[in-house]
């Protein structure tokens, strides 16, 4: 027995969710994560050329998935959540001029830039620095 609703599905593990292309403005971007979905850069009408080109140096070339808002910032991830090389980009939904990226690689190191302008090579720290931008 289930503790989820019959007329809801499970939430499905991030590698197993179907992308959706379905297109969608900004402001129907969701603040929480998707739990049945992937919704891919490419189907953001206003989606930046960095974000549609955010995974091309990484391995099989993986387009970006929408994650979920911080505060004001919408995060994108191109690459698998762990074990893996992978890019996450933020831009703000007010000005998708300000843009923000953490590369993660296989061994869980990282490197990004956050608006406060420091370095982090903490995932963890780099979302931090967002929250409080």
């Amino acid at each position: 027995m289930t503790d989820e609703p019959a007329d809801q599905q499970p939430a499905l593990r991030y590698d197993q969710r179907p992308a959706d292309h379905t297109p969608i403005h900004t402001d129907a971007l969701p603040a929480t994560p998707t739990r049945d979905r992937n919704i891919v850069a490419s189907a953001w009408l206003e989606a930046p050329s960095e974000l549609l080109s955010l995974g091309d140096d990484l391995p099989n070339r993986p387009e970006a998935e929408y994650k979920r808002r911080i505060g004001n910032w919408l995060l994108w991830r191109a690459g698998p959540a762990a074990g893996g090389d992978a890019r996450y980009w933020a831009g703000r939904a007010d000005d998708l001029t300000a843009q923000h990226t953490f590369r993660l690689f296989p061994d869980n190191s990282g490197d990004g830039d956050g608006p406060s302008g420091a370095r982090h090579t903490r995932f963890r720290a780099w979302k931090e620095d967002l929250l409080g931008r």
